[in-house]
């Protein structure tokens, strides 16, 4: 796990919202830059290093490289689209929305898993 030092420092994200009239819009955040700190998170997400280099090398690769602090923002256009035309439910506005039972009429997804993809991702049905 983290080391002691590590777990007293108030570790935080740097994460941020945009919001109108109360209404959430998007949000995003600053990314880790760190491969040190990157390699910590696999940890706490309980990777083993092994893991971590099998699945993101190529990520913890070019953190050696150095990488700039860098973050982004998503828009929820639905949700601007909603404000706009005076909706009160987000399903008004989502151009491809699901049921209440989150099945979709036009791809009738979610559809069948097979035996061999709940494996790989080490998943199980419980009927």
């Amino acid at each position: 796990m983290l080391s002691l030092a590590l777990r007293q420092k108030k570790l935080r994200a740097n994460a941020y919202d945009i919001v109108l009239n109360g209404y959430e819009l998007g949000g995003g955040s600053i990314r880790i830059h760190d491969g040190e700190l990157q390699e910590k998170m696999f940890e706490v997400l309980g990777f083993t290093k092994e893991q971590a280099q099998e699945q993101f090398g190529f990520l913890l690769d070019a953190f050696k490289y150095g990488a700039p602090p860098h973050g982004g923002i998503a828009l929820g256009l639905d949700r601007l689209v909603m404000l706009l035309t005076n909706r009160t439910n987000l399903r008004d506005t989502i151009a491809f929305p699901k049921t209440a039972s989150a099945t979709c009429l036009l791809t009738n997804a979610p559809g069948e898993v097979s035996d061999k993809q709940l494996e790989e991702l080490s998943l199980r049905i419980r009927h």
